[in-house]
């Protein structure tokens, strides 16, 4: 079916340049938006999103390390060592 809506020159630009970048048509992009739209709950997604950072911030707060480290430099950020 066809149909005809007015889209901001910016937001068609950058949709144009998106559906380049992914080799595909802009009609294949708005469809592939439109049905991600239209088959997700945002409040469904929040809660989740939610859920998930009460979760994070759960685990974080039983961490038994309450002392700073100090600064550290970038090796002593990525440093290994074995499980005890």
């Amino acid at each position: 079916m066809k149909t005809t809506i007015d889209l901001p020159e910016e937001i068609l630009h950058r949709a144009k340049i998106v559906a380049a970048q992914r080799k595909t048509s802009l009609k294949d992009l708005v469809i592939q938006g439109l049905n991600y739209a239209t088959l997700h709950d945002p409040g469904t997604e929040e809660a989740q999103r939610r859920d998930r950072a009460r979760r994070l911030l759960q685990v974080l707060s039983k961490s038994t390390n309450t002392s700073s480290v100090g600064r550290l430099n970038r090796s002593e950020l990525h440093e290994r060592h074995p499980e005890d």
